[in-house]
């Protein structure tokens, strides 16, 4: 089955990437995709994703020309008694005939096949620990995430794959197979088709058959009602029935969640567990392709009504049997490795938690921020996942905003905002404050002579005179370029001509002490009071701006006002 996301329909919620297992979604901007190379098809994004954007398709094309050939075999899962409801499973089966499928058999050789296999290997006292391998999520997992735990799965191929070779050593090689369930693995040689219900559905339409319009009655394959002595799944009832008297030991574990704790056991503490009878969800009829989790009891409960009776006597050849249940699992590479440096830098990027130590919050959908940096390499996730990093982000363009970052001023943002509130504040408390409008002389001669670097210093060396010069309740602020402005709190013009007078002739002494020509470094700065008590119409800023001029215009290295507003 192959899993992808309709970009229309997704919003980039990132529920998928919480929920998979083998992190296989990709995620870059508002863009998500699912990585082929890294799904196991375990369905886990489905009921995960509110929007409904992710769909799982089979390979529904050469279905379909099997189907028109008319000379093909459907083996078709149980399970789609629970999909096709209400149409009974010999509408079903039937429907499959309409559709051009010369046979359709419903897994129940596969089953015994393999659970005659099972039976066997439970009853050899040599095995050790034996992982159950008939899930091809939980053999994919393994072979991806836990490779130490291959050498333990039972070299037993599922249902699906032992009984296409076995109709294919019954029939002939070239034979034709198409599987129709929940389990079918991908890139499978032993058949040419594996598609979903919902694939099977779309088969339906375009050969204009109705499922329901069949007859409620095994009309072609009476023998469909013969049915084997196993559980589904695979597993004989012989093999449970024995366990319930624990002749041997048999761990029944469900989820793929604990996994970590099985390699742990098995591959590092070395314990002999037998028989671990594991699968990814509670049964196939679990599986999210087939619906709502919460409805796993209703569907268990129409297959138990609904579905021919059992039957003890076998349906195989036995002298079919040896080569058709074999299997031998290697490692799969799920991706690239990620360059250790890079990876140390997107960390670096992210930086600790408050504690000093890796986040690892799970909000990015990744388990550890380690898991998370090493897919942003490969190209899988982006820094706009990671919500610590984000909101430092935030933090820091907000003090960006606030602060200049040559001077380490207040911006000009901040001098408008809290002009504004001055004045308000001054009204309400009947105190009046001042306003320095502060130019650098003769600025751009300073640059020419001894470059924009130099400049810089200059610019600096007099934003720190400025910050020594007022106190804490007053701002001081980068107007732009080599202008200043200070808003003095609580202080009158006569009391802000004092500041003045002290910064102007602190600030000529800058450029001797960064090695400049005496009296290259002065400013001309101009003054402006708001009375509260008489309030004058226009900007404070234009005021102390025309002030400043009128120091410019005396000479420069001077204080003026225009007069108090």
């Amino acid at each position: 089955m192959i899993f992808s996301i309709d970009p229309e329909a997704c919003v980039a919620c990132l529920a998928c990437v919480r929920v998979c297992p083998t992190e296989a979604v990709a995620v870059d901007g508002s863009q998500v995709q699912i990585v082929d190379e890294a799904c196991i098809s375990c369905g886990e994004c489905l009921p995960a994703c509110p929007h409904q954007a992710i769909h799982a398709s089979g390979e529904i094309g050469r279905a379909l020309t099997v189907a028109a050939r008319g000379d093909g075999i459907l083996i078709l899962s149980p399970e789609a008694t629970a999909h096709f409801y209400p149409a009974t499973p010999e509408q079903v089966v039937n429907a499959c005939y309409a559709a051009g499928f010369r046979t359709v058999h419903r897994g129940v050789i596969g089953d015994e096949l393999v659970a005659a296999e099972y039976l066997s290997l439970w009853r050899d006292k040599g095995w050790g620990t034996l992982i159950r391998s008939t899930d091809p999520v939980v053999v994919e997992t393994v072979r991806i995430d836990y490779p130490e735990l291959v050498p333990y799965l039972a070299p037993v191929t599922i249902p699906a794959v032992a009984e296409a070779r076995y109709l294919r050593a019954q029939q002939g090689q070239e034979l034709r197979i198409v599987y129709a369930g929940v389990a079918a693995p991908r890139n499978t040689p032993e058949l040419d088709a594996a598609v979903t219900f919902e694939d099977l559905e779309r088969i339906f339409q375009l050969r204009g058959v109705s499922v329901l319009a069949q007859p409620d009655f095994f009309a072609r394959v009476p023998e469909e009602r013969r049915r084997h002595l196993s559980a589904a799944g695979g597993l004989p009832l012989t093999m449970l029935e024995e366990a319930r008297h624990a002749s041997r030991r048999f761990r029944t574990i469900r989820g793929l969640r604990h996994l970590p704790a099985l390699a742990q056991a098995v591959a590092v503490d070395r314990l002999d567990l037998g028989f671990v009878d594991l699968l990814s969800f509670e049964g196939s009829l679990d599986h999210p392709l087939l619906g709502p989790r919460d409805q796993l009891y209703w569907r268990r409960a129409l297959l138990a009504s609904a579905e021919p009776p059992r039957s003890p006597e076998p349906v195989v050849d036995g002298r079919l049997v040896a080569s058709s249940v074999g299997a031998t699992f290697d490692i799969r590479p799920r991706r690239l490795a990620s360059d250790p440096t890079a990876v140390a830098a997107l960390l670096d990027a992210i930086g600790p938690g408050p504690n000093g130590r890796p986040w690892d919050c799970g909000a990015c959908g990744f388990t550890t921020c380690a898991r998370f940096a090493s897919a942003a390499v490969l190209g899988r996730a982006t820094l706009r996942q990671c919500p610590p990093y984000q909101e430092r982000r935030a933090e820091e363009a907000s003090r960006e905003a606030a602060v200049d970052l040559l001077t380490g001023l207040a911006t000009f943002r901040v001098l408008r905002d809290r002009l504004g509130h001055e004045v308000e504040r001054s009204k309400r408390s009947a105190e009046g404050f001042a306003v320095m409008f502060i130019d650098l002389d003769r600025f751009k001669q300073l640059n020419d002579r001894f470059g924009h670097e130099a400049g810089n210093e200059v610019l600096k060396a007099v934003a720190a005179e400025i910050r020594s010069a007022v106190r804490a309740s007053d701002l001081a602020a980068r107007y732009g370029g080599d202008e200043f402005v200070v808003i003095l709190t609580r202080t009158d013009l006569h009391g802000a001509r004092r500041v003045a007078e002290a910064l102007r002739a602190g600030i000529e002494g800058v450029g001797r002490r960064l090695g400049y020509d005496v009296g290259v470094v002065t400013v001309s700065i101009g003054l402006a009071e708001f009375d509260p008590n008489n309030p004058v119409e226009g900007d404070l800023l234009v005021t102390a701006d025309r002030a400043l001029y009128q120091a410019k215009s005396t000479g420069r290295n001077a204080v003026a006002n225009e007069g108090a507003a």
